[in-house]
Order: structure tokens, then sequence, then C-alpha cells
């Protein structure tokens, strides 16, 4: 729990900024809470019960330090509307009695929304939609509360909904009401500027009160909130049995979904522009908890609130702290000082929770997007349309929709270039880098930067297939698939045709640089012949010397490519490279091979092509490896060609000895490494064969005498 947390570690100058914020919080929440309390068939005080103690529960569990829980729009209006379709009357003893049901049902739903771990989710919704999101429930409150600075009621639904009912409410306009509430706002926007760190807020209230108190409001007609009777709320558990279970399963799951994803996606904008991270499933829980307590209190649905939440991010408040103080104040108010509320002026309420709404907005990050991607500000603006017009839940999957849809779009255009080599340099940079830079002599490497799926794979063989009409006489195509993580069948497909397409113009093709894993799903995909055939090697310079092409590499045009000192060399074959390519198939893929050598040595007693191995050009430990196998087969071996067994034993530790004078020769620093391994696999040899084994020591130990003399 953050709280815990919070007050281990509490830092004691946040305490006045998170008393003053709470309190602030817990005023604004009065006219917020009361009305959408009501569009939620309730009585208006509910919507005061349910910020007491649902927002101190959700402060115990959530894990952001700044969000803010309590009555809000959009669970309000759901409910609402199903109260209506149930043909029930808003305020009604019936309403009284169905909406705790809704609510616990919804409490129930998050709860199994937590234990699936539905909060991961959220992440792949990007940053454009977020903002469009944002904005677009900050733009549908305001237009909601616009209304009330003219003296009429707060609106419900959506754009069109919403100013239609401005419209109305502007036919019957209050001047007085809309004066004060616009220059209550001007007051509020000015302070914002001038000293954001004030609690103009509150002035604004204690300041509407007074006035209410020495001027005739009522006779101006100007709204102020109305008195409810004193008492905290009382408990009880909601009677499950007054809704048919399917149709009270249905609306919550709507409302639950409309918690998760609007609070969730509210949270974690105010996280990333905050510099912090939450738990998303944490918040599950905590929205669980929260609507729990909240049905066991009579209340409607609770959710995130953004406008609460933006007006503490103004005020400076650091941690839930104010959240608990926003609780115990209404506790207190509800108990002793229920009378001021009917003394607070609707307009100037009306204008502190515009002015905190106005703040929450994302329109600069529009302007940003302009510049940088015109693709994601038109997301931006689809997931804020989408909101407007057509609610919550329809401009996230809006949002969301479109953000699948520039990723593809994206993921369509990969990053791509060809390489080349620079003289008297090692590694492989972009031929567009710099004229310094060229191809290498009948050789064409191409760079993919991107997973390999059907969007893309067509770019890739087009992109090779042109460059080699460009150049022509190209006896390689080496693929640097360092970006390539993954690749669908349509992409495998793609490969396999590039690769019998280039295979019938006798042109090589490497696959090269990426990670093992890709390997496991090549043969998956039913391409792993590629790896058995050679052409899949774990790094560029691999490839170049399995075509016979060692360095210094000859360029394009003749340029001179002058060699490195030896001690720039780089070493390729610092790890086995069938290892790589087999990954925890590599054991099984040895013996395959080797069990398909050996039925090859019955029909042409070639004992010399079991030494090599059937994967072409393997490197030095593999090779070894490769002979530690063979070991093992020796009996199988002896029957089949008929040799005499300790000149075949004899045989394969003289290659030993070849692999070790090649790897002291061209990678001095790899013999030590070599000569560990190679006790490694003895000890294997002496487990699995003792007696090829104890051959194999008797023939070092007369090559060691032998040497002596």
């Amino acid at each position: 729990m953050i709280l815990g947390h919070t007050i281990k570690d509490y830092k004691r100058e946040n305490l006045l900024h998170d008393v003053i914020t709470g309190i602030i919080i817990m005023a604004v929440s009065i006219p917020i809470s009361m009305g959408y309390s009501q569009i939620a068939g309730l009585p208006a005080v509910y919507g005061l019960y349910g910020s007491v103690f649902p927002i101190i529960l959700f402060a115990l569990f959530s894990t952001s330090p700044q969000f803010i829980f309590g009555v809000d729009a959009a669970p309000a209006a759901l409910v609402g509307s199903a109260l209506l379709g149930m043909n029930i009357q808003s305020g009604s003893k019936e309403a009284l009695a169905v909406v705790p049901v809704i609510t616990f049902f919804v409490a129930l739903w998050l709860l199994a929304f937590y234990l699936m771990h539905a909060g991961k989710l959220v992440n792949y919704i990007s940053a454009p939609v977020m903002g469009g999101f944002i904005t677009g429930i900050c733009s549908t409150i305001i237009l909601m509360q616009v209304p009330k600075l003219m003296g009429g009621t707060a609106g419900t639904g959506e754009l069109l909904e919403l100013l239609e009912h401005i419209e109305k409410t502007a036919e019957q306009i209050n001047l007085p009401s809309l004066i004060l509430g616009i220059l209550s706002l001007v007051v509020l926007l000015a302070a914002k500027k001038i000293m954001p760190k004030f609690p103009m807020a509150v002035v604004m209230m204690a300041a509407g009160a007074v006035l209410t108190q020495v001027l005739p409001m009522k006779e101006w007609g100007i709204k102020t909130l109305d008195a409810v009777a004193p008492g905290l709320p009382k408990w009880s558990f909601p009677n499950l049995m007054l809704i048919p279970m399917d149709e009270v399963v249905t609306i919550s799951l709507s409302v639950a979904v409309v918690i998760m994803a609007e609070t969730l996606l509210a949270e974690n904008n105010f996280a990333q522009k905050n510099g912090y991270r939450i738990n998303d499933n944490q918040e599950l829980l905590a929205f669980a908890v929260g609507n729990l307590v909240a049905a066991l209190t009579g209340c409607c649905p609770i959710n995130g609130s953004v406008s609460r939440t933006a007006m503490g991010e103004q005020y400076q408040g650091k941690t839930q702290l104010m959240s608990i103080v926003a609780g115990l104040s209404m506790i207190l108010l509800l108990l002793f000082g229920t009378g001021f509320i009917g003394y607070l002026p609707v307009p100037v309420l009306t204008a502190i929770v515009i002015s905190a709404l106005l703040g929450a907005t994302e329109f600069e990050l529009a302007v940003k997007l302009w510049k940088v991607s015109r693709t994601e500000c038109f997301i931006f603006w689809g997931a804020f349309i989408g909101v407007l017009l057509l609610g919550t839940i329809n401009g996230v999957l809006i949002g969301i929709i479109l953000s699948f849809a520039e990723m593809v779009i994206r993921s369509s255009k990969p990053a791509s270039c060809f390489l080349g080599i620079q003289p008297g340099h090692k590694h492989f940079r972009d031929l567009a880098e710099s004229r310094q830079i060229h191809e290498i002599e009948g050789v064409l490497i191409y760079r993919f930067s991107s997973n390999l799926f059907f969007a893309n794979a067509g770019v890739l063989q087009q992109d090779i297939e042109q460059e080699l009409e460009r150049r022509g006489n190209i006896k390689a195509v080496i693929l640097d698939a360092s970006g390539i993580g993954s690749m669908d069948i349509t992409a495998a497909d793609r490969i396999e045709i590039l690769y019998k397409s280039l295979k019938e113009q006798g042109i090589r093709f490497y696959i090269t640089e990426h990670i093992a894993d890709l390997n496991e799903q090549m043969r998956k995909l039913g391409i792993g012949y590629l790896i058995e055939e050679g052409c899949v090697r774990r790094t560029i310079y691999i490839a170049l010397k399995d075509m016979g092409i060692k360095r210094p590499y000859p360029l394009e045009g003749g340029v001179d490519n002058e060699e490195r000192s030896a001690s720039r060399k780089r070493v390729d074959n610092r790890m086995q490279e069938f290892v790589w390519a087999f990954g925890s198939d590599t054991e099984d893929q040895i013996e395959r091979q080797i069990a398909q050598q050996i039925k090859q040595l019955k029909q042409n007693g070639d004992v010399e092509k079991l030494l090599h191995g059937s994967w072409s050009h393997m490197e030095a430990f593999d090779e070894d490896e490769w002979l530690e196998h063979l070991e093992e087969h020796l009996k199988e071996i002896v029957n089949i060609s008929g040799k005499d067994e300790r000149t075949l034993a004899a045989r394969f530790e003289e290659h030993r000895r070849e692999i070790h004078e090649r790897i002291m020769k061209e990678h001095p620093e790899l013999a030590q490494r070599f000569k560990e391994r190679r006790h490694r696999l003895d000890e294997h040899l002496k487990e699995r064969r003792p007696e090829v084994y104890d051959l194999v020591v008797s023939l070092r130990e007369l090559e060691k005498r032998k040497d002596m003399e």
C-alpha cells in the first residue's frame, strides 16, 4: 500500500500543501458529487457519501500519489440511463435500492479484472491516445458545466446533446449568474498565471458564501447548492435479488469497463506527465475496494476524477494524504457543517471546476505532434473527437484502433539500408552515410530494422531484388537481421521465395546478426532447413568467411582496402555458432546430423567427411564438439567402415590437434579457453563412453611420449 510508504518516508514540507489541497478537493467535490449523484438517480446527499469512505479506501490501496477517486460523470450517466431502461424513477425508493446492487456488481467485475491482470491492457495505448482521451473527457465535462454558469442544470450525454442543452439554457439565461461565473473564472485563471501556488479556490468559495449572506442572490436568480441533512451514511448490504441476474451483470460490466479504461488512462497520463510509475493491476484492486465500500453505503459506482486530480495538481498536493484529508473533511462537513453547503453559489463552484479542467487539457500535445508526426496528431484528434461524439468507451476504442493502424503503417515502412565498409575499418556501415563507405565486391549486404511480418515482408524482398538489378554480378546476399526479433508465417514464406529465387540465379543467401530465438521461430515456421544448409550465420564476418572472402575485403571499383593490425582484428568465433543457431535443440541436432552422415558412410565409405560435419564450414569450437559426439559412435563407425578402432581414434585426435593449432595461430587469446572446454568435453565422454575415453587418453599419452623423444 502506498499510504504506508507515504507515512514512513513522509516529507514534512509536503504536509501543508496536502492538507490545504485535501480541503479544496473536499469543497470542490460538493457540487460535483451532488450533481452526478442526481444524474445516477440518487438524492444529492449520496454524492457526498461517495466522497467519504470510497476516497479514503482508494487512497489506502492506490499506487498513484496524486489521483483522486469520487463520484464522476461517465459511471453516473450509465447508471442513470440503466434506471430509465428499467422504468425506475430517479430519486425513488426503488432507485435507492437498485443503484447499490449495480455498484456491488461493478466492484465484483473490477475485482475479476484485477485477478485476470487486465491492467496490462493499458500498455497498448499510446501517448497520443491518452492525450486525446483526457482532453476529450475534460472538454466533455466543461461542456456539461457551462449551462450551470448560465443558471441552468448540468448537461448529459455526448457533444450533440450537450450543445443542444447549452442552446436551450441560453434561451433562458440568467445574466447575474453568468456574470458571477465568468468573473470567478477570470479571477481563477489570472491567479493561476500570477500566483499558481495560492489557494484561490478556497478564497472564492469563502467569498461566494459571504456574498450569499450580504447580497440578494436568490432574488437575482443565482442558484446555491441544496442544503442536506446532517449525518453519515448508513451501512447495509444491498439486496442482490432486486434485479434479474443477466440484466445486472450486463449493466455492471459496461460500467466496470468504463471505470477501468477511463481511470487507468487518466492515471497513466498524470504519471507520465509527473515522472512516476503506477502499478496498473494494483489500481484495479483499489477501484474494486472503493466501489465495494460505495455499494455498502448506498452510493452509485465511483470513478477516478480528472477534474479533482487536476485541482490537486494545481495546488501542489503531493501524496494520497490529500485524499485522506478530503475524506475526513467531508465527514466533519456531514456531521457539523451541512448548513454551510446551502450558502455556496453554483456559478462560483462551476468556475472552480472549469478552471481545473482547462489546466488538465493537452491541446499543446496536439500542437507538438503536428510538428513531429502528423499521423500521431490525427490519432490524438481521433481519440478526442471519439470521446466527444461517441462517449468514453467508443473514444478509447477509436484511439486504440488508430494506434494499431498507425503501428502497422509504421512497421510496413521500416528503416532499412545497404551496408558497406570504409577502407581500413572493420565495421559495416550504411552506404548512405559517406562516400568513403564502399560496397564489398560481389556481395550485397542489407540491414532490415523491424520485426518481419505480413505488412513489411514484401518491402524486404522488393528492396533486395531492386538492388540486385541495379548492381548486377552479385554472388551473395547477406541479410543483417539484427533488428528482426520475430517473423510471422507470411514473412517466412517470403524469405523462402527469395532464397529459392536467389539459388536459381546462383546467388548465395545468408541471414546473420540476429538473436538466437529467431532461429527457433524459423524452424517452427518451416524454414529451419536454411540453418542446416548453412544459410544462417551468426555474423556478417562469418558469412563472408564461409564464402571464402577474408580481410581485407575486396571493395567495388578496385578501391584499396588495407588490412588493419592483427591486434585490431575482430574475433568472430568467441562463441559456438552451432549452439547459437540451434539453441536448446543443439545436442539432438548434432546427433541427427551424425546419424545422417553415418547413413551416408554406409554408401560411400568416406570416413574423412565425418570429421567436418554436414553443417558447412564449422567454427573451431563447433568442430571440436562434433568430434566429441563422433567419438561416442566410434564402434558403430568401425563396424561400418571396417577400419581399425585405434586408427580411427588416432585420426580424431590428429584432427583435434589441427583445430587447436588453428586457434593458436588465428586467435591465441582463445587457446586457454579451448583447453578448459576440452576438459569438460572429456569428462562428458568419460561419463557416456568410458571405453572410448580410455582409448583417447592412451593415444594422448603415446603422443606426449613421442613429443618428448
